[in-house]
């Protein structure tokens, strides 16, 4: 087909939809979107709360347990033990399918009778009860859609770290701390957009350098300071007088870093290695891939957002080994054919499905393992499936879902935002496409306010003391006031503890402690990376006229060239 224009159903936009998106579309049978690729993003994020978390009771073995569901969330909640146990199924919560109703009313009901996982973490976790989107981790705290991680604390997007603490999009590295965009580092702090990095401090976009501080661009550096190169001794001495285990010195280290990062340092256009015919950003050994960011080894995919070793990944949130993905947020490892679902596992050919593990030609189901043939939660056999879903898909397009905005939901469209468990600001769409209040209700969507908090702080920030090596034991016992105390879009939670283990990695790393709860600490690491959009610009070296998609929108202060003219400036 030829390329169209069509106006988005909820913003009201323009956009295009390509010939090769009519395509993939035809290939899984689906109708074309009616949204835009940005509302459909954020109608997914809305189903995904990552940070979020509440006290709750498991209802099956009655234990204190966290959940990412408010207590007055309408749906039932399992411990993951219990959950996982024998004893009862999803499938003991099937029905018939009413063709009188609209589909996602029907769906919207069984969601609130079947147990749930109260978070989501498969694998083998050891004392990461913490951790939510997480799998295969011990002794983890406060840490979000991580895995294969050892003593990780108080970050998200990590894989296979030991020994990391308030780090992002951080892979196969050990000793980090604040790394963001970061991989292969060992004992460094405050590093963004750098690998193979040793024994350094404030860098960015550095390769191969040990023993650097506050520089930019260098490749195989060793005993830099502020882009100036030093022998060892003058090095360690400059290193020093810096003072990094005092916050003043540090806060007034991290506002240079900024000041260097923003107006003094050279950025290539988007971070892409061993790969052809792609755009996106943080993108490696990948090809053709259009508007994807965090991903590797993805292979004739679009519109995604942490995607790896996967094949025809589009509109999607979190997919890891799988092939054809629509519309889905983490179908699990292993996954094929998974179209307008979220949290499953090793699943095969299944729709408008969450929680399902080990199964396969599902429609509509919740909560079902080592199933195959169900709608619903209702087994069927393969012939009687394959003759009731082609009826219930025409009865989706013959009687849609409206919402109160007036916006239609039939077959091919994901699950409607009014229907999420979860507020808008509680989801990862507050960390992506900040809203107040207002905002959100403006945009019709719905917003939690904050709980009244059980506890009172005991220290506010001001009467941390400086110097780490001020810093008494007992500090673990107080409750500390965030600086925030939640006059910020931040998630805040207004104050915050400091563990023992944190409290002796500072003192192992040198590093003040923190004044800002883990959510805003989060979301300053946040604000470091572009957003997952991209811009049409031209290469900003005097004389170029190359151009290129970028994810530095043009107002933005940064200097951002094409690769060569990169290439030439870095050291």
């Amino acid at each position: 087909m030829n390329r169209e224009k069509r106006n988005c159903q909820n913003c009201k936009n323009e956009f295009v939809i390509e010939p090769e998106d009519f395509d993939f579309y035809k290939k899984i049978e689906v109708p074309p979107p009616t949204w835009c690729p940005e509302c459909r993003m954020v109608r997914r994020m809305v189903w995904r709360n990552e940070r979020t978390l509440y006290k709750r009771v498991c209802e099956r073995c009655g234990d204190g347990i966290l959940s990412i569901y408010a207590p007055n969330t309408d749906v039932h909640i399992y411990c993951n033990p219990c959950w996982f146990a024998d004893g009862w199924g999803g499938a003991d919560f099937g029905v018939d399918y009413d063709f009188s109703k609209p589909f996602f009313v029907q769906w919207i009901d069984l969601l609130k009778r079947v147990p749930l996982l109260s978070l989501w973490a498969i694998g083998h976790n050891v004392e990461s009860q913490y951790c939510n989107y997480s799998g295969d981790n011990k002794n983890c705290y406060l840490s979000f859609s991580i895995l294969y991680s050892e003593n990780v604390l108080y970050s998200h997007s990590v894989d296979k770290d030991t020994d990391c603490v308030d780090s992002s999009y951080l892979k196969n590295s050990d000793m980090c701390y604040e790394n963001v965009d970061c991989y292969n580092n060992h004992n460094t702090a405050y590093l963004t957009r750098s690998h193979d990095c040793i024994d350094s401090i404030f860098l960015f976009d550095c390769v191969n350098c040990q023993n650097c501080f506050m520089s930019s661009n260098l490749r195989n550096g060793s005993f830099v300071f502020r882009n100036e190169q030093l022998d060892a001794e003058t090095y360690r001495k400059r290193i020093a007088e810096a003072g990094m285990g005092d916050f003043t010195k540090v806060t007034e280290l991290r506002k240079e870093f900024e000041e260097m990062v923003k107006h003094r340092t050279f950025h290539k256009f988007a971070n892409i290695i061993k790969s052809q015919n792609v755009t996106g950003n943080n993108i490696e050994n990948s090809k053709n891939v259009k508007e994807v960011f965090e991903a590797y080894e993805l292979e004739n995919s679009s519109r995604g957002i942490r995607v790896f070793l996967a094949k025809e990944a589009v509109d999607v949130y979190g997919v890891t080994r799988s092939e054809i993905a629509y519309e889905t947020i983490a179908p699990g490892f292993d996954s094929y054919k998974n179209l307008f679902s979220f949290l499953n596992n090793t699943c095969r050919e299944i729709y408008y499905s969450t929680h399902c593990h080990n199964s396969s030609n599902l429609f509509g189901c919740i909560g079902l393992r080592n199933k195959s043939y169900c709608v619903f939660n209702k087994q069927y056999t393969k012939e009687e499936y394959e003759a009731l879903v082609p009826k219930i898909v025409a009865q989706m397009n013959e009687k849609p879902y409206v919402d109160e905005w007036g916006r239609a939901y039939g077959y091919g469209e994901f699950f409607p935002p009014n229907l999420s468990p979860f507020m808008y600001n509680e989801t990862v769409a507050q960390e992506y496409f900040p809203l107040t209040k207002e905002e959100a209700l403006k945009s019709n969507f719905r917003w939690r306010d904050p709980d009244m908090k059980e506890y009172t702080p005991t220290m506010v920030p001001a009467d941390i003391p400086d110097t780490i090596k001020d810093v008494r034991d007992d500090i673990t016992k107080e409750t500390i006031q965030c600086e925030h105390r939640g006059m910020c879009t931040h998630q805040c939670v207004t104050a915050f503890r400091v563990i023992p283990q944190e409290l002796q990695f500072y003192r192992r790393m040198n590093l003040p402690l923190p004044r800002l709860c883990p959510n805003c600490r989060h979301h300053e690491r946040l604000a470091q990376r572009t957003p997952p959009k991209l811009w049409h610009r031209k290469c900003m070296k005097e004389g170029c006229v190359n151009e290129f998609e970028t994810s530095y929108a043009p107002e933005r202060p940064e200097i951002v060239y094409c690769e060569s003219c990169y290439q030439a400036e870095v050291v």
